[in-house]
């Protein structure tokens, strides 16, 4: 929609006000459209209250329609005023930021993630969609908290060992747990078997 006034143009409406001159009445009406406010459709000039009543999308939120002087913000087919464009859980403003959808209902990031994404096994705070999450043992970990209790290093895909519900790299587990052969010092693989 297009809407402009009849008055003297600025550089932008230029051309609406040029239109005009070929669509001095409302399409709809036939009322006069000289110094007042029109909108275009089609190449149809109208009055404000035809556009409205013609063509306005009722909000999904509050069930008025959206007239021509507002915004008309539409999701899949569904339209709100820009006021009633909220957040389902927090009733924060969607207007300007990114959301998502379930079933249906309108969700800021924040509250999607809080509600939908996997948490960390470690710290339990939300995993964002789109950071990367690490899968052990069918529990969720940001790649910042899947570390090596002893050194602290992430894991990553190397390989590791579990004790006591804790992560080690294999270096780690066995500096720590693992005997040593009193001779040479190296680790007695058959010990590391045991102590799991």
């Amino acid at each position: 929609k297009v809407l402009a006034t009849s008055l003297w143009p600025s550089d932008s409406t230029v051309g609406l006000i040029f239109e005009l001159f070929n669509h001095t009445d409302c399409h709809y009406c036939l009322q006069s459209l000289r110094g007042r406010k029109y909108a275009l459709r089609e190449e149809n000039a109208y009055c404000v209250t035809c556009y409205d009543s013609l063509f306005a999308n009722p909000c999904e939120e509050c069930k008025k329609p959206i007239e021509c002087d507002s915004k008309d913000l539409a999701y899949k087919g569904r339209h709100w005023h820009e006021g009633c464009f909220k957040c389902a859980k927090c009733s924060c403003s969607l207007a300007e930021k990114p959301f998502a959808a379930k079933d249906e209902v309108l969700l800021c990031t924040e509250c999607y993630s809080d509600e939908y994404s996997s948490k960390c096994f470690h710290c339990q705070k939300t995993i964002m969609p789109g950071s990367r999450k690490m899968e052990f043992k069918g529990s969720s970990w940001h790649e910042s908290c899947f570390v090596c209790q002893y050194c602290r290093q992430p894991l990553g895909t190397k390989p590791l060992i579990t004790k006591d519900n804790e992560n080690y790299c294999v270096p780690c587990f066995e500096k720590q747990f693992a005997h040593h052969c009193y001779s040479c010092k190296k680790v007695m693989k058959h010990t590391v078997k045991k102590l799991l």
